[in-house]
């Protein structure tokens, strides 16, 4: 991990067992491990039944972005997830559309989630927000924001959706480290219509229930990691045809008391993950 990450996830992690965040339980063992297992970095299992050793902490703002509710401790990822955030608020910056908001990663060792997500658990996942507040968030801001929704009905929003939206969605999904982009279908819909002859990055966004929020990044296994879980690929062509109008019938936006419930998942793990839970941490092997 770098320095300047260590520095600010001890700072976080320090304030949040003080406050008694509620993201860690004695019956959550994975959300109750505060720091990531030493060793060489590797996603094991797949984004929803799985764990990572060697993970990176995101440090909670750089260069175009900020990280929100840190209290969660969800900042952590693979160094691939942590490279392509980075450089994707490089390009906000550039953009002039800066501070991005970037969402829940994974925690310090992956693994099932309290509450909230079923996925995330690889190290290869990140929310980025659709919000773009053109400006530096508070710490208070940060710790409880306020979500937008960029959809209405079965379109997109123009009250809240814009050219600066598409663009960095455009950015994600042009990146080779990114497998596929979880979005609302009306999100999609829209891209289709907007992208002209420029489709062959249309095919990584993926139509799922929410996302009208944030869109869910999910990066490719890395290679050589024999341990990680890939997805089938995307299916061939842009996915503007039948499978997004299919959508319309369904209820795309989730109600808000649908959202961070408790997990009652009870995923099957790699058996490398029970080891990975028990490894010391990073900063514990730093002191032998």
């Amino acid at each position: 991990m770098r320095r300047g990450a260590a520095i600010v996830a001890l700072v976080v992690l320090a304030t949040s067992v003080a406050s008694g965040a509620h993201a860690g339980s004695a019956a959550d063992p994975w959300a109750a491990i505060r720091f990531p297992a030493s060793g060489g970095t590797q996603s094991l299992g797949s984004p929803a039944a799985g764990c990572i050793v060697g993970a990176e902490g995101l440090p909670l703002s750089g260069d175009g972005y900020q990280v929100l509710r840190p209290h969660r401790n969800r900042f952590w990822g693979h160094p691939r997830t942590i490279a392509m955030i980075e450089e994707l608020g490089r390009f906000a910056a550039a953009q002039g559309i800066a501070p991005l908001l970037v969402g829940d990663m994974s925690q310090p060792r992956g693994g099932p989630m309290a509450f909230g997500h079923g996925s995330h658990q690889n190290g290869l996942d990140v929310d980025i927000w659709f919000r773009l507040p053109g400006r530096t968030l508070s710490g208070e801001e940060l710790e409880q924001p306020e979500p937008v929704s960029m959809v209405h009905g079965t379109r997109v929003n123009p009250d809240t959706w814009g050219d600066a939206q598409y663009r960095l969605l455009h950015q994600a999904a042009s990146s080779p480290e990114v497998e596929r982009i979880f979005v609302n279908p009306p999100i999609k819909a829209e891209a289709c219509r907007r992208a002209g002859e420029d489709r062959a990055w249309l095919a990584k966004l993926r139509p799922w229930w929410g996302h009208d929020e944030h869109f869910h990044v999910r990066l490719s296994c890395t290679p050589g990691d024999d341990g990680c879980v890939s997805q089938a690929p995307v299916p061939p062509g842009d996915g503007c045809g039948g499978e997004l109008t299919s959508w319309n019938a369904k209820p795309v936006v989730l109600p808000t008391s649908a959202k961070d419930r408790p997990n009652r998942r009870n995923p099957v793990l790699p058996a490398a993950c029970a080891a990975i839970l028990r490894k010391p941490a990073v900063l514990e092997a730093a002191r032998r």
